[in-house]
């Protein structure tokens, strides 16, 4: 799949075009062992299976990633998730914002198939890894969902909460911390504020307080019907 992403202060090399062909969303990526057995036990207590493995690396077609600010999903029951993106090219890790747009009724039958079901949309806009990781704890996703006519806070936290990518990179590679070139990943969310539901509009952004920026990307769900 190719991905081209303006990279933020650097008009040298943007646009950056980058080929990805592997997919893989980083789960059960938070760093408090406690509240994840917690939420664990609580989608277990509904019927979603346990994951094998705290982080847990799950697979997706690469060409469910897009730019796009529209997606198709089948059925009503499927929602958005906001997470960092990280993948590396030209020797060097970027990072941008992804959402992994994933299927709730599939989900109680298998965590990975409902991944596998959704388009994963991307943001347009990339960060150098090196230019935010001394100050990446103090970093915030959050996510808006249109509901009632409104925009709707529906996400929000620090990465402080979640694994730093570099470990989740090095728990995928073997030891590793910067991807293969060609493989992107989806890096962990935080709670959904008020419960997971899905929307017909998803915003989702990474904020930079030191340096004040933010990457935003917003996109529209249509539902197709489920027929049998």
């Amino acid at each position: 799949m190719e991905l081209k992403f303006d990279i933020a202060a650097d008009a040298a090399t943007s646009p950056l075009t980058v080929t990805l062909t592997e997919l893989v969303v980083a789960g059960w990526a938070g760093r408090d062992m406690a509240a994840i057995e917690h939420h664990i036990e609580e989608l277990f207590a509904i019927g979603v299976p346990r994951p094998s493995a705290v982080p847990l690396y799950y697979r997706a077609a690469e060409n469910l990633m897009t730019q796009s600010e529209r997606i198709q999903v089948l059925g009503a029951q499927t929602s958005g998730e906001v997470e960092t993106f990280v993948f590396s090219a030209g020797g060097e890790t970027y990072v941008s914002l992804a959402s992994d747009h994933t299927d709730r009724k599939l989900e109680t039958q298998s965590v990975a198939l409902s991944k596998q079901i959704c388009p994963k949309p991307i943001a347009r806009t990339a960060w150098r890894f090196s230019d935010v990781a001394d100050h990446w704890d103090e970093m915030i996703i959050r996510a808006f969902i249109e509901e009632g006519g409104k925009s709707v806070l529906y996400q929000e936290g620090p990465l402080a909460a979640l694994r730093p990518p570099m470990e989740l990179v090095a728990g995928f590679t073997g030891g590793a911390t910067r991807l293969p070139e060609g493989v992107g990943m989806i890096c962990g969310t935080v709670g959904a504020i008020g419960g997971i539901r899905p929307a017909p509009v998803f915003t989702m952004e990474l904020f930079d307080p030191v340096k004040g920026r933010i990457i935003r990307h917003r996109y529209t769900v249509d539902v197709l019907p489920e027929v049998a």
